[in-house]
């Protein structure tokens, strides 16, 4: 008898089906998104107040919390990034009130137009987010060592230069200056629609959040910026410039901080030297509350966003259910805790259903 060969196999491929061929449910993408826990805070904290706070839910008072959320929510995106990148910026607070004394005491001095006082400003602002940037590359030192000696050295130069120049702890008036209002209108200017009247803060919080999402998701920036944040030496490995990246990211956080200080700027017009110390942690706060992971290669600049709404919403609605404002810093941290603990368990379950 002839013997007759066995019936070909299909070969199975080994480590299971192709995953790029398996189906992602919108539920189990909705649950990797780093900004679900935030947005499940913000939801809370809503209806806390609106509940807490008869006044909470007037249109007049809706402009007051996103203006109070824009301030923050301005540094909040670009420490957001830098912390996907994998570090921090602890002179993020005082370099905001460094832009605005630059500004301020340059055109008084020099008695130019208050334009070419917030150009200088820009430029030098910028170069301490490259200062910041290229010790952290050469030295290889922390970033939290780096830029708390940076906050510290911005701290005594605030205060030093200001009372040298000026005589007092504070700027002077350049509010007749040329160029002041056209400035004001640029950065401390307000919007009227309907009965809302909303801080032009606003549009630039919401400017750099559509910039900062559009980099990290739609650039080969932004693909640097997690591989930096997840593991710098396999991203090296790659090609990605990992030294440009870091340097890059903190020049976003220094271009907010300008922003941020030409704001109180044109706001009031004088700038008190020891104003911005402590500002630092309430941006890495709301970037945290956010979703993003202090060990970095995780987060969102939406995510930020969110937590910067949740902290305008707090500090305003404290003061509209007439509590006292002691408690701020209370709820503050005890919001930092849950979203903490929410955004990790939510990137959990995120892990355990891939």
């Amino acid at each position: 008898m002839t013997a007759t060969a066995p019936a070909p196999r299909t070969p199975v491929p080994q480590g299971g089906p192709d995953e790029r061929l398996v189906h992602t449910s919108p539920l189990r993408k909705l649950m990797g998104r780093p900004e679900l826990g935030s947005v499940v805070g913000a939801v809370a904290v809503f209806l806390f107040f609106s509940i807490a706070a008869d006044s909470f839910l007037r249109a007049s008072s809706f402009g007051t919390v996103l203006y109070a959320a824009s301030t923050i929510g301005i540094m909040a995106v670009p420490v957001a990034l830098l912390m996907i990148g994998g570090e921090f910026d602890l002179s993020a607070g005082v370099m905001v009130t460094s832009s605005a004394l630059i500004s301020s005491m340059f055109s008084y001095q020099m008695t130019a137009n208050v334009w070419v006082g917030v150009l200088v400003s820009l430029l030098v602002t910028l170069l301490l987010g490259v200062f910041n940037g290229f010790v952290l590359t050469r030295t290889k030192l922390p970033s939290f060592i780096i830029t708390l000696g940076t906050f510290l050295m911005l701290t005594g130069l605030n205060l030093g230069l200001t009372k040298l120049i000026s005589g007092t702890v504070s700027t002077k008036s350049i509010g007749d200056m040329e160029g002041f209002e056209s400035a004001k209108a640029v950065f401390a200017s307000q919007l009227t629609l309907g009965p809302v009247s909303l801080k032009i803060t606003i549009l630039w919080w919401f400017v750099l959040i559509a910039l900062a999402t559009w980099i990290l998701l739609r650039t080969r920036a932004g693909n640097w910026i997690f591989a930096v944040g997840g593991e710098k030496d396999a991203a090296r490995a790659t090609g990605v410039p990992v030294n440009k990246t870091r340097i890059g990211l903190y020049m976003g956080v220094a271009f907010a901080a300008w922003v941020s200080g030409q704001h109180l700027l044109f706001s009031y017009d004088v700038v008190q030297s020891g104003e911005g110390v402590g500002n630092e942690l309430t941006y890495i706060i709301a970037a945290v509350i956010g979703g993003c992971l202090i060990t970095g290669g995780y987060g969102s600049a939406v995510g930020s966003a969110v937590g910067a709404f949740i902290f305008g919403m707090t500090s305003k609605g404290i003061v509209y259910a007439e509590w006292n404002p002691d408690w701020f810093k209370f709820f503050l941290g005890a919001m930092l805790l849950l979203a903490t603990l929410l955004n990790a368990w939510v990137r959990k379950r995120a892990e355990a259903r891939s």
